[in-house]
């Protein structure tokens, strides 16, 4: 039961977000999409560094000087990994008007907003279903403290996620229904990517330090190709900066303490 309210908090995270569709004028205010941008960013990075890379590093300590080996390899597999997914995948970006990946005419604007997101949250599935299956397999390397830290953390970035989906979408004229809909539908690849991993967990648990430390490769690559150039390009970018700090202060007070 733990587990299953676990890989779903992030998506209950993204359809608050997503209800702000409801309530907000049509076009998000730009300072408010940097602050959003930049606290999404420092939320990620702080998940990365204690949710995922200090417990591969932990989990590898029977080699010793070289125990950095599975967090170094499975960073660089992580950014390889997203950086061939956002080679293959026609997406488009909040405020840019050229689509990247794949050249596909067919595929409607909107589309390509929602796949955008749909890219930043495939790792963050990842992470939530590698953490949990490490518990289910493994529970006294991972607790379900520092677990529930890191979708509580995942929920909280997807708040501002969910608005910055939903918020473009009604600007581009799609109803406020529509809008709150495709929010919901980029968000649920998590939950289903962290049940798929928790399903297949006994194949990863042998591999679990390279697997969580994947998980962070693929979620820095999202944050430093993304997240904070939107946050600090043009004016105020200073924003963005603040808001990275709260994000990442905040995750890493969550971890901490409930680990």
């Amino acid at each position: 039961m733990n587990v299953l309210i676990g890989i779903l908090i992030p998506f209950v995270g993204t359809a608050l977000g997503s209800s702000c569709v409801f309530i907000m004028k049509k076009e998000m205010n730009t300072v408010v999409n940097k602050v959003l941008l930049g606290f999404a960013s420092g939320v990620m990075i702080a998940a990365s560094v204690w949710s995922l890379i200090i417990p591969s590093i932990d989990m590898s300590s029977n080699m010793g000087k070289f125990s950095f080996i599975p967090a170094a390899v499975g960073i660089l597999v992580g950014v390889l990994f997203m950086l061939a997914l956002d080679s293959v995948i026609p997406h488009l970006h909040y405020n840019y008007s050229k689509p990247e990946g794949m050249k596909s005419d067919k595929i409607r604007k909107t589309t390509m907003l929602v796949l955008a997101v749909v890219l930043h949250n495939i790792p963050e599935g990842m992470a939530v279903g590698i953490v949990f299956a490490g518990i289910l397999n493994n529970g006294n390397t991972i607790s379900i403290a520092a677990a529930f830290a890191l979708s509580i953390g995942i929920a909280i970035q997807n708040f501002p996620e969910g608005a910055i989906i939903s918020m473009p979408l009604r600007s581009e004229g799609v109803t406020k229904s529509k809008s709150f809909y495709y929010g919901l539908l980029s968000g649920i690849v998590e939950p289903i990517g962290a049940a798929l991993t928790i399903i297949f967990s006994s194949f990863i648990t042998p591999a679990m330090p390279y697997f969580l430390s994947f998980a962070a490769g693929a979620m820095i690559y999202v944050v430093v190709e993304e997240l904070i150039p939107e946050a600090s390009e043009g004016k105020h970018s200073d924003i963005g900066t603040i808001g990275f700090a709260l994000g990442f202060v905040l995750m890493m007070i969550l971890d901490v303490a409930l680990a």
